[in-house]
């Protein structure tokens, strides 16, 4: 369901004294005012950081204007695969969610918050123990426990609940899904034969991640609930417009046709669950606790067959969902382009090399974040940096004698730490939750600057 009517601010007092008096309050409030006058619909900010990227590439690296737009062009689709993943990740995430089992679990957890400020801290501690497990079981998951507590929580900032559930996905890449520590550990990687193959117990299993990503998990939510605004100031959503989507299910009547009836059949469910469920165990007993973006998708489209009961049940829950998937089919291309001549024309290179030159073996995992974190707003995919990235940060780090685990996870954190300011991964929430980009960011942006001595510290160190 899309949230179509603006959110209004909520009348009556508010229970949550607490977050009217601190200074992160006038930190939210000023992001989110500046964010919403001056940052463009997402579609319009992929644009324009095409038209950035064409001329510094132009400006600062050999490339002329016709080989730049030529790598844009035959880049535009190099993204379809991961775009329908994506698409796939909003649409059977959001369809299992529908579901009523899943409904009433979700409801049961959302009635733990008693009060609008708890409810922001426990939406986003959710997301980022959901993303560690999965980055995209967590966008969804998170998203959709967001709605439900609004629903059950009255007078909750509607805005704040969908950003607490995006902040939460800062802990991705410190998780069992992180795609530069996982691709950095796998054979036939791009720098593999530069640096050879980082093994996951010097990146996911070491102490400084475990106690970054700790220490998210902590610090995020308690961000969130300083940044609840006051009851005059608190926006939320018409209680109607978050009402359950009607059961998918069809009662037939006697007069049904063997088509009908074949198409509400639950033994087809229960044959699709089956297969699903027999191939997932062979999977996972062949390979391990293997989670990458299909099998998530696969595990909650066969969830959400089962729980929905029947075929044509699911169909529906689906149809319902994907009217959400528009971002994502227009807005990921331009991103591919933009990737595209960032890693030909060598602009990326450039720019982490500026970073690199000026590094010391104390400072080199600072300043490789600090490099990933600007490169992240052209190219916001983690194995899109270890591409644009690695084969300039890994061997400097190498040449410096700085930990190679260290440095690729500078890198992954650069990427996960400035999605805090570039919409993109925020799309499929923000279908979800029927908002605009314009109505989270301020507040993802002050989470971003109030976390960054997490990273600093944790990497110097």
């Amino acid at each position: 369901m899309s949230v179509s009517a603006t959110p209004r601010p909520s009348p009556g007092p508010s229970s949550d004294e607490g977050a009217r008096f601190n200074p992160i309050t006038p930190i939210s409030r000023g992001l989110t005012w500046l964010v919403s006058r001056y940052l463009p619909d997402p579609l319009v900010f992929a644009i324009l950081l095409t038209v950035l990227t064409f001329v510094l590439a132009w400006w600062l690296t050999p490339s002329g204007p016709t080989d730049l737009v030529q790598m844009w062009g035959g880049g535009f689709w190099n993204l379809l695969a991961f775009s329908m993943q994506m698409a796939l990740v909003l649409v059977t995430g959001h369809a299992l969610a529908s579901s009523e089992p899943i409904r009433k679990v979700l409801g049961r957890v959302a009635s733990i918050a008693k009060t609008p400020a708890q409810g922001v801290m426990l939406v986003c501690f959710a997301a980022a123990v959901t993303n560690i497990v999965n980055w995209g079981f967590g966008l969804v998951v998170g998203a959709m426990f967001a709605r439900e507590v609004a629903r059950r929580v009255p007078k909750s900032d509607y805005r704040l609940l969908i950003a607490s559930a995006y902040i939460g996905f800062m802990t991705w890449h410190g998780g069992f899904s992180g795609s530069v520590p996982l691709v950095a550990a796998t054979k036939g990687n791009p720098m593999e034969k530069t640096v050879g193959l980082i093994p996951i117990n010097d990146t996911l299993f070491t102490g400084y991640n475990i106690g970054i990503t700790l220490a998210l998990i902590v610090v995020l939510p308690l961000i969130c609930w300083m940044m609840h605004p006051k009851a005059s100031d608190v926006v939320a959503v018409d209680p109607a417009l978050l009402k359950p989507e009607e059961s998918t299910r069809r009662i037939l009547g006697p007069d049904a046709s063997p088509a009908e009836r074949l198409e509400e059949s639950r033994i087809l469910g229960f044959v699709v669950g089956a297969f699903g469920l027999v191939y997932l165990f062979l999977y996972f007993r062949a390979k391990g606790f293997d989670l990458n973006i299909n099998t998530v998708n696969l595990i909650m489209l066969i969830a959400g067959v089962i729980l929905h009961g029947t075929p044509m049940a699911y169909a529906r829950a689906v149809a319902n969902a994907a009217r959400g998937t528009a971002g994502i089919m227009v807005q990921f291309p331009f991103y591919a382009g933009i990737q595209i001549m960032m890693e030909h024309s060598g602009l990326g290179g450039l720019i982490t090399n500026w970073f690199v030159d000026i590094a010391t073996k104390e400072t080199f995992p600072v300043l490789a974040f600090l490099s990933s974190g600007l490169i992240n707003f052209a190219v916001p995919s983690g194995g899109g940096h270890w591409v644009v990235q690695g084969p300039f940060v890994m061997p400097a780090a190498q040449q410096l004698g700085v930990d190679l685990g260290k440095a690729a996870m500078a890198i992954a954190y650069g990427e996960e730490w400035m999605n805090m300011a570039q919409p993109f991964w925020a799309l499929p929430a923000l279908a979800i939750a029927g908002l605009g980009v314009r109505d989270i960011m301020g507040y993802c942006a002050t989470a971003l600057i109030l976390t960054l001595p997490i990273f600093l510290i944790g990497l110097y160190l």
